[in-house]
């Protein structure tokens, strides 16, 4: 194995700056169509798109700056510190994201990247300040790394770079099976071109059409509250006190823990009312944004402020309970805005009125999605696999353990 020579980040860099953050009270600043990273959406992982983007005239009066793709971008304030992530479109960033433009003459930006994952908890321990954690550009260009040749740093980061690109697969592959659902769904319970018993389209074949306070729907079915066909289940409030990021217990899942499928935290707490959530299980957050999804991370325990829908029979398929109560919780939260945090409560919930078909057709659509559905499990289950395995060769490569 070659010699490992230890440099300073900021020697192995092009350029290091960070970012800044247009006027939030100018409205022509924002939804433009520059790409504008906030550091919470880094999180060990790689950026296409972003959260929000701003106009030319927002970057113009900003010390927002373009971002060349292949960056390696570092977190600096507050819980994501020391957190990193690699741009692979240009973009600009809020000014806590450190951007690291690497010189590859010297170093291989994914292998940098890689490091910085493996070496994450000793970077965090450099932040300081109060209740928010705080990194400076200068201690991020100071900190250490050791480099293998040019050859060898691109074996190390292939063999990772391979395990990421199948866990990305796997993801498109879920989205994809996802919008098939949700087609299906639309076409059954919203255009109500379900199967009639000729098996031809319901609407469009002339079927029965009746008024309702929902507007036409077909003969026979209902409008009523979801409570029917579905039932909600509350998160229990766990002592943070007792949370801990050594994995003793079961994974909490936190309303920040619906976009990862990762919850950072652990607790052995169970309390009489403890909710587990399995892969597939529909949850949502209850506070800021109210989004169901479909969780597929490991098996947890259901933190408050989130919960979790279900259907009465296990013959309803999760699909058909998310797509019910997608657009009823989007209504909530159209007209809960404001300068405050806004809150689901049990009494919006109460308040859904839905279209209720009957029982026969749910179980026909689910049978279709129940398959969709057990796909994208199995395949969420094989990223969990994965990203065991990687996170197991990761420090081993890195420190020679592993020699290539």
């Amino acid at each position: 194995m070659t010699e490992w020579k230890t440099y300073k980040l900021g020697d192995i860099c092009k350029r290091v700056c960070s970012g800044g953050t247009p006027k939030s009270t100018e409205p022509t600043y924002y939804d433009g169509d520059i790409p504008w990273l906030n550091t919470k959406e880094i999180n060990f992982n790689r950026i296409y798109s972003t959260e929000r983007c701003i106009t030319q005239k927002g970057l113009d009066n900003s010390s927002a700056k373009w971002i060349d793709a292949n960056c390696v971008i570092v977190a600096m304030y507050g819980a994501t510190a020391a957190k990193v992530a690699i741009n692979k479109i240009p973009l600009t960033t809020n000014q806590a994201c450190c951007n690291l433009s690497i010189d590859e003459g010297i170093a291989d930006y994914h292998y940098v990247y890689y490091w910085l994952c493996a070496n994450y908890t000793e970077l965090a321990s450099l932040a300081n300040g109060g209740a928010q954690q705080n990194l400076n550009a200068q201690q991020i260009k100071d900190f250490e790394i050791s480099l293998p040749s040019l050859e060898e740093q691109r074996r190390i980061a292939g063999i990772l770079g391979a395990i990421d690109d199948k866990i990305e697969n796997n993801r498109r592959v879920n989205t994809n099976l996802e919008l098939q659902a949700q087609a299906l769904y639309k076409q059954w319970f919203v255009d109500f071109e379900f199967p009639n018993e000729d098996g031809k389209p319901y609407k469009s074949s002339g079927g029965k059409m009746v008024d309702s306070e929902l507007g036409l729907i077909p003969e026979g079915w209902s409008v009523g509250d979801m409570y029917k066909y579905t039932k909600v289940i509350y998160g229990a409030p766990y002592k943070s006190s007792l949370f801990n990021e050594k994995k003793e217990g079961n994974p909490l899942i936190r309303i920040r823990d619906l976009k990862t499928f990762a919850p950072q935290y652990y607790t052995k707490e169970i309390l009489p009312n403890t909710e587990f959530v399995n892969a597939g299980d529909v949850v949502a957050g209850m506070d800021a944004e109210f989004v169901p999804c479909l969780w597929m991370g490991e098996k947890g325990v259901l933190n408050q402020r989130c919960c979790k829908f279900v259907g009465k029979q296990d013959s309803i398929s999760n699909y058909y309970v998310m797509f019910l109560v997608k657009p009823e919780l989007e209504f909530v939260q159209s007209y809960k805005t404001g300068t405050t945090v806004s809150h689901l409560g049990k009494s919006d919930i109460d308040k859904f009125v839905v279209v209720l078909p009957p029982l026969t057709v749910i179980e026909k659509f689910s049978k279709i999605a129940n398959a969709l559905l057990n796909n994208k499990a199995n395949l969420a289950k094989e990223n969990i696999t994965l990203a065991t395995l990687r996170d197991t060769l990761l420090p081993k490569l890195m420190n020679g353990e592993i020699k290539l």
